[in-house]
């Protein structure tokens, strides 16, 4: 009965992402349905527009792919290390990109279409603009997100999983993974943005041939780096080769839309760190003033104050 019971949760899980997914699909009908959209069963492969989203699809999927196969590089590479390697990996991975699919890809999605519409209208100016201001945006979130995850790794991850088998030895590999994780947090975010404005010029190839780069890359860092550092190696070389993606993202754009805002975006960039900065000491500072008190009061209290300082900042 205990087995059985086991089993029970397990499938439950899985159930529960279907009946997830299936409701993430229902959600959509009533807006469609007010949009007056009708569906008829037929497919339209001879249509030139149904044939240019396919040509348009091939690179993007392969570019979705490689996001998930650098993690699976690692996971590979983390096999060959200590018992629950591989877990504080996947958990490590999934706390750091909690914030870029909410906010990020949130974005990323709204943006899109603006990007298409303007390039479509050849409106290059409206384009550059509309790029910059989101990036700017991302940034603002990304950056004190990134460092956040980095001062509060061990109250959070504590905070979120430790319970039941989960005890402090979890904990401290799970948080040494997060660490190195972190600032990788801006890169994802950055790349987000940035790949939606290649595709709103109808170029997916671009991104893709810089995604499999930075795959190249993450392989040789985790390679070099799996020796020293062990699990702190594997995420350090993700985090590496994500910002350099994002970097040669930035650079290529600039030379498409001659440049989008620089000098704001430097600007920006900088303010933002200065005021991640003052927040990471302000974090530092309460958690060891409440060194002896419990997660749960460490781990909010200290989002709570490091938010303030962050926005007085």
């Amino acid at each position: 009965s205990s087995t059985y019971g086991e089993d029970s949760r397990i499938y439950g899980l899985a159930v529960g992402a279907v009946i997830g997914a299936a409701l993430h699909l229902i959600v959509q009908i009533p807006g469609l349905i007010k949009a007056g959209a009708r569906y008829t069963p037929r497919l339209g492969v001879r249509d030139p527009g149904v044939r240019q989203v396919f040509r348009l699809m091939a690179p993007r999927v392969l570019g979705l792919a490689t996001v998930q196969l650098n993690f699976i590089v690692e996971t590979i590479l983390a096999s060959t290390l200590s018992t629950g390697a591989v877990s504080a990996l996947n958990y490590a991975w999934r706390v750091m990109l909690l914030p870029q699919g909410v906010v990020a890809q949130s974005v990323a999605i709204a943006a899109f279409p603006t990007f298409s519409d303007q390039y479509a209208r050849g409106k290059i100016d409206e384009l550059r603009s509309a790029l910059s201001a989101t990036l700017r945006v991302i940034l603002f979130i990304a950056i004190p997100s990134a460092i956040g995850l980095l001062v509060l790794r061990v109250p959070l991850i504590q905070l979120l999983f430790e319970r039941g088998q989960f005890q402090d030895t979890s904990t401290e590999l799970v948080a040494t993974a997060l660490g190195f994780y972190a600032l990788g947090l801006i890169g994802h975010s950055g790349v987000e943005i940035l790949t939606r404005a290649f595709y709103g010029m109808q170029d997916t190839r671009t991104p893709v041939l810089l995604s499999v780069l930075s795959l190249a890359l993450n392989l040789i860092l985790s390679l070099a780096l799996i020796g020293p550092m062990q699990i702190a190696g594997l995420a350090l070389a993700n985090t590496l080769a994500i910002l350099i993606e994002m970097i040669l993202l930035i650079f290529v754009l600039r030379q498409r839309l001659h440049g989008f805002g620089d000098r704001r975006l430097i600007v920006t960039t900088l303010k933002t760190i200065a005021a991640s900065i003052a927040m990471s000491i302000g974090v530092i500072a309460f958690l060891n003033f409440t060194a002896g008190a419990g997660v749960l009061i460490r781990g909010l209290g200290a989002m709570v104050i490091g938010a303030a300082i962050f926005a007085a900042a």
